[in-house]
């Protein structure tokens, strides 16, 4: 059975038939050959994630993409990580720890990316990418990109597409889900017949074996079976 967003890249794919191509721009972004030096808030080594003593998981259950989006952020400008580890004068939390500025931090992001979307319901996948262009505009252009599960052809296609992202070490957003999308985590690189994902619930970064992504069994690592979309530089 599809998911929703399963539908979804089914009425998409329905209208680009019918709808003539516009040409896109091209931006900036960044990428492994910037000069900027990096400071990512994650690592790509396989366990929990900690920085400053504080374990690097979502502060609720609802902010599992701003998280996410957080982690992104840190890898495309130092600066993000420097206003979580020494805030300046004036800001909230100027002598809170990291943990309760990291924290705090989720909530802020949590709040911009849904403007009239409920946040009770978390973030949708053109919010986060809404605040990626308006608030990490370091991280470049991103694109959603709903995947039909139920279609062998579609999952390698958008296997093939992470994996071009990550060759060029750009970590890549990812939504997962069962017939609704839940839960967002974050591709970092690859490993072998799998990626390294950071998962937020947890605070770990996990190895997905790719044949579950294609099986449709992601919930032993990633908590629920499909995959809903990814979120692709573009």
């Amino acid at each position: 059975m599809r998911t929703v967003s399963g539908f979804g890249r089914q009425v998409g794919r329905g209208l680009s038939r019918i709808r003539p191509r516009r040409s896109r721009s091209v931006a900036l972004v960044a990428s492994e050959s910037s000069t900027v030096e990096r400071r990512p808030l994650l690592s790509d080594r396989l366990g929990e994630q900690r920085h400053a003593g504080a374990v690097l998981d979502q502060v609720d259950g609802t902010t599992c993409g701003s998280a996410v989006l957080l982690a992104l952020a840190a890898w495309a400008d130092p600066a993000e990580l420097t206003r979580l580890e020494a805030p300046g004068a004036g800001q909230s939390l100027l002598g809170a720890g990291f943990g309760a500025r990291y924290d705090a931090r989720q909530k802020q992001v949590h709040g911009e990316t849904n403007r009239f979307w409920p946040q009770s319901l978390g973030t949708t996948p053109w919010g986060a990418v809404r605040w990626l262009r308006d608030h990490a505009p370091a991280t470049g252009r991103h694109r959603v990109r709903l995947v039909d599960d139920t279609s062998a052809a579609d999952v390698e296609q958008v296997i093939d597409d992470v994996d071009a992202a990550l060759t060029r070490r750009r970590p890549v957003p990812l939504l997962v889900g069962s017939f609704v999308p839940r839960h967002y985590v974050l591709a970092l690189r690859r490993d072998g017949g799998g990626w390294r994902v950071y998962e937020p619930t947890s605070g770990e970064v996990r190895l997905l074996d790719l044949a579950v992504v294609r099986e449709r069994r992601l919930a032993p690592v990633l908590g629920f079976d499909r995959l809903h979309a990814v979120l692709l530089p573009s």
